[in-house]
């Protein structure tokens, strides 16, 4: 990621070096369209791509598996060395699925509120209706609803983009009500959870990484005209080296307010960015539009995720809807690997080495092989489950 600041002789950033001069360069950038040629438009900066020309691309090319790697390439520059924020317009090309997905969201978060959960660390209480890890509790509420939603071979694609295989989905929903208050800008987790001061403590190299490690996310569940208040994001201030020292400082908020821009959003959009990009959730200006997004924080093989997700839980929970989806033929080979991929644990690590040694190889069976082979064998559930079982007794301590 480029620097903009020079670095201290002792490998760190301090907010006192910090100016909106610096930022400002940056963000004067133009995206370009021979930058992202498989980009439909730019809007405002931001590329656009249209997800149903995507899809009859992949199809009719030569090598689709080649075409693919080309179209994961350009977003990877999009989102390092580019605007840092793409939208992927018809995501989900069948918005039943969306609706479908919708009323489980709105099931959970009437269970949200009756258990007096859905703190928002970034809105009022009462502004936002949250519901953390909504990602285990749809798969464990409504498999075959998870199953149609998260087998969306695009949507692997994005994730895969940015952070090659074994990456691990977690999500949460956010439904901004009418009045919702604009959020301030800021960066996201892993750095971005941090106070200004505490950031300070994290060497330079730090600052270039903890972007690399996750991929930020919003599936539009219902159409997002401007007056409801999507999300604001400021182009290319990703490649501000010192922005995680900068949230909550006046004169950078200032700067966000006049130079950020919004892009409405049709349901079964899906917008993603670079997490160092400075981004705010918009003030919900409509008497009548709940803004429900499900916001996706999809991490690397080798970070940290935010949430305590229970794999093997939903695995097991999930694997009946995905073997009868494939052997019906209701669900494409790829979009039923993106659902495995969203739901089990796709990298061999941490594990017990005593008792699940690497036999034949660098590293042991992974929760997503065990769930690939299973699949592809017909295996019933039962005995997809004491495979699973087994393997999760092998690498406790």
């Amino acid at each position: 990621m480029p620097t903009t600041s020079p670095l201290l002789s002792t490998g760190h950033l301090q907010a006192s070096q910090c100016q909106v001069a610096d930022l400002d360069r940056l963000v004067q950038t133009r995206t370009r369209s021979e930058d992202c040629p498989q980009a439909a438009s730019i809007l405002s900066n931001v590329p656009l791509y249209d997800g149903a020309a995507l899809r009859k691309a992949h199809a009719a090319a030569a090598d689709p598996a080649q075409w693919r790697r080309a179209l994961m390439a350009e977003w990877a520059q999009v989102w390092s060395n580019g605007a840092g924020v793409l939208v992927v317009q018809g995501l989900y090309p069948d918005t039943a699925v969306v609706d479908a997905t919708t009323r489980e969201f709105q099931a959970l978060i009437e269970e949200s509120r009756k258990a007096g959960h859905g703190g928002d660390h970034f809105a009022k209480p009462g502004a936002n209706d949250r519901v953390w890890n909504a990602l285990e509790k749809l798969c464990l509420h409504a498999p075959d609803v998870f199953a149609a939603y998260y087998g969306n071979a695009l949507l692997a694609t994005v994730c895969e983009a940015w952070l090659g295989p074994a990456y691990q989905i977690t999500s949460q929903i956010n439904c901004v009500n009418p009045g919702g208050a604009a959020q301030t800008a800021h960066r996201d987790y892993h750095l971005g959870f941090f106070t200004p001061a505490g950031a300070e403590r994290f060497p330079t190299h730090v600052h270039q990484l903890s972007p690399l490690l996750t991929l930020q996310g919003a599936v539009a569940h219902v159409d997002m005209p401007l007056e409801s208040g999507p999300t604001l994001y400021l182009p290319h201030s990703h490649k501000y080296l010192p922005g995680y020292l900068v949230a909550g400082v006046p004169e950078f908020q200032s700067y966000f307010d006049a130079h950020h821009v919004q892009l409405p959003l049709q349901k079964g959009d899906g917008i993603f960015f670079n997490p160092a990009l400075l981004h705010a959730a918009g003030h919900n200006r409509s008497t009548d539009i709940r803004r429900m997004a499900n916001l996706l924080q999809v991490s690397s093989a080798f970070g940290r995720a935010m949430e305590t997700v229970d794999r093997v839980r939903m695995a097991q929970a999930l694997y009946p809807s995905l073997l009868q989806a494939q052997t019906s033929g209701a669900m494409q080979a790829d979009d039923v690997a993106a659902a495995v991929a969203a739901s089990a644990e796709g990298y061999a690590f941490p594990t017990n080495l005593d008792r699940d040694p690497p036999i034949g190889g660098l590293a042991p069976l992974s929760q997503q092989d065990l769930m690939r082979a299973a699949l592809a064998q017909g295996a019933t559930p039962a005995q997809f489950n004491a495979t699973l079982q087994a393997q999760a007794q092998t690498r406790l301590s």
